[in-house]
């Protein structure tokens, strides 16, 4: 008996393994062929960065083909929301800060397509004296 005649042990595994993935990727051919709608939230083209400093909090974010005035940003201090639209895309995104900044000291650029929000840190918590 040669070699070629016996079954390999790892045969099935192998075709099955091989089924999944030729049935993942052809899943995934005809979602992608089929999306014609419209996206939200952020997606592939988008990035967003947060640097933590000793003196700041920077939120990078990439928004392609938004204009300025489409842009809106709030924060409570522990987490930004980033909502932006344009002709074809809106944005919807919530950042985690790593620590706790105070959101009335922010300041925000947006210059080609990139934004830019900087906040203070928070000073810690003030003690409460007892009396």
């Amino acid at each position: 008996m040669r070699r070629d005649d016996r079954d390999d042990p790892f045969d099935d595994l192998f075709r099955e393994i091989e089924r999944m993935m030729n049935e993942m990727m052809s899943g995934a051919d005809m979602n992608f062929e089929s999306s014609t709608s419209v996206d939200t939230g952020f997606g592939t083209d988008t990035h967003v960065d947060v640097h933590d400093a000793d003196d700041e909090i920077r939120v990078v974010a990439d928004l392609p083909g938004v204009e300025k005035q489409n842009i809106d940003l709030e924060c409570d201090g522990k987490t930004l929301t980033i909502s932006a639209r344009s002709d074809h895309r809106e944005y919807d995104e919530r950042v985690t800060l790593p620590r706790r900044v105070n959101e009335h000291t922010a300041t925000a650029t947006y210059n080609n397509g990139v934004l830019e929000v900087v906040f203070e840190p928070a000073d810690q918590s003030a003690g409460i004296d007892l009396e």
